[in-house]
């Protein structure tokens, strides 16, 4: 019989024993030991009154994606499931035809066509729709087909976001999807992301995009310590100004902290299946939030959609005590 999983209790102090989570926490607290202050409460996004940050839900229609690949047997599925996520308070749902996880194989233009564009033209008049792609024939098909947002891990498609009229989300990725794992290496891995991104998302509103989103990139050719520092820097980002969007949904660094807290109970669990990541993945969207992001990118939109609902009344409760 399969050793029964219980989850623990997250110590979300830089002296506990789990040097994981000690990693994160960590670089959480300010050198004279006390937490610093959340810096979304003051970034822009909440400045300009806008008290809920927005989840884009994922749409994955590939045989092979590290979480949902294989799910959708028909475009009929996929279709369903993404209404769902609009009827779940998706603000955007991202359909996607090429797997990106580490270690995939590129897949044609046209096939990735041929997957994504009857889920796009079925979507479009249920919410807006963003394309997940890195190719341009692709990007442009779907924006024909109603798209209104460009998901490229690439950061390669902003002129084509400015010829078409939509926005663009600039991501981070070291390499390609095939190799991007293969040791990532940085000198300071937060100033080295927020560079890059910067200068995608200021050569994308000189090219006349007017809505852009810029994404660190978590899992994209970076370990787990280095998504830990992103994830404890992601006020840097937000007070760039720049709308920030985060996937954490699901990834292996979830997992990996998911599987730290339940062998403080039980020592026999080897590992966590993407499915079931779900705790982890929602405490780091909520940390994400209160930071000041603008929205995240989930599998599962209903549970993410009632966090941010409780970070909105946090936020709201705390304009209100500090205005009294």
């Amino acid at each position: 019989m399969a050793p029964v999983r219980v989850r623990s209790a997250v110590e979300w102090s830089a002296g506990g024993a789990d040097p994981l989570l000690a990693a994160f926490t960590g670089a959480m607290v300010a050198p004279g030991g006390q937490r610093g202050p959340r810096s979304g409460f003051d970034g822009p996004l909440y400045a300009a009154g806008v008290i809920r940050p927005s989840i884009m839900g994922v749409l994955n229609v590939t045989p092979d994606s590290f979480s949902d690949g294989g799910r959708f047997s028909s475009a009929a599925d996929a279709v369903a499931c993404g209404r769902q996520m609009f009827n779940d308070g998706a603000a955007f749902v991202d359909v996607g035809g090429e797997s990106t996880r580490p270690g995939a194989a590129p897949v044609p233009p046209d096939e990735e066509l041929r997957r994504v564009l009857p889920v796009v033209e079925a979507l479009v008049g249920c919410g807006p729709v963003s394309i997940d792609t890195r190719h341009e024939v692709v990007a442009r098909a779907a924006v024909a087909a109603g798209a209104t947002v460009i998901n490229d891990v690439s950061s390669s498609l902003g002129e084509v976001a400015a010829d078409l009229g939509v926005g663009w989300v600039a991501m981070h990725m070291a390499g390609l999807p095939a190799t991007m794992q293969d040791a990532p290496q940085y000198q300071d891995v937060v100033s080295e992301v927020l560079d890059f991104v910067l200068e995608r998302a200021e050569a994308a509103r000189l090219a006349g995009v007017a809505r852009v989103w810029i994404d660190p990139g978590f899992g994209f050719g970076k370990t787990v310590d280095h998504n830990l520092t992103l994830l404890a820097a992601l006020d840097r980002f937000v007070s760039t100004g720049l709308p920030v969007l985060v996937g954490l949904s699901r990834k292996q660094t979830m997992g990996q902290l998911t599987l730290s807290s339940d062998r403080r109970v039980n020592q026999a669990v080897e590992s966590i299946e993407p499915a079931d990541r779900l705790e982890a993945s929602l405490a780091a969207a909520t940390w994400a939030m209160e930071m000041g992001v603008s929205m995240v990118r989930a599998h599962d939109v209903r549970a993410h959609v009632h966090a941010a609902r409780v970070v909105a009344g946090s936020i709201q409760q705390n304009a209100m005590t500090g205005a009294a």
